[in-house]
């Protein structure tokens, strides 16, 4: 998601709190997602794939795994800070937009929201 900035760019003081997920092709991590609960609400950050591999459908089996687990969990909502530009990804899996863009590191981003 960020290839241009360094891995410690990307680090979180509450990774160690989150559950991370990766899918491989062929022995190499491709995609990977971290997901945080509070209050029994999944929070997912750091969806990423590799740039070359995107638009294969490697996001999409690991995003659609993730909700699954979500709602094995008993969570009441799934929600993440999605980049403008992917909106119509996300709704694909159910997610709606509930917060006006706002603007991070110069991107454009809204809150999107799945409840179960």
């Amino acid at each position: 998601m960020w290839p241009e900035k360094d891995i410690e760019y990307v680090k979180l003081k509450d990774d160690h709190l989150g559950k991370h997920y990766g899918l491989f092709s062929n022995g190499n991590l491709v995609s990977v997602i971290s997901l945080f609960e509070t209050n029994n609400i999944v929070q997912f950050r750091k969806f990423a794939t590799l740039q070359e591999l995107q638009g294969k459908g490697y996001g999409s089996k690991l995003l659609t795994f993730a909700i699954k687990e979500a709602e094995k969990k008993g969570v009441r909502s799934f929600w993440c800070n999605a980049r403008v530009n992917k909106i119509a990804f996300y709704k694909k899996f159910g997610l709606e937009v509930i917060e006006d863009p706002v603007i991070k590191d110069g991107m454009k981003y809204v809150k999107m929201n799945k409840n179960f």
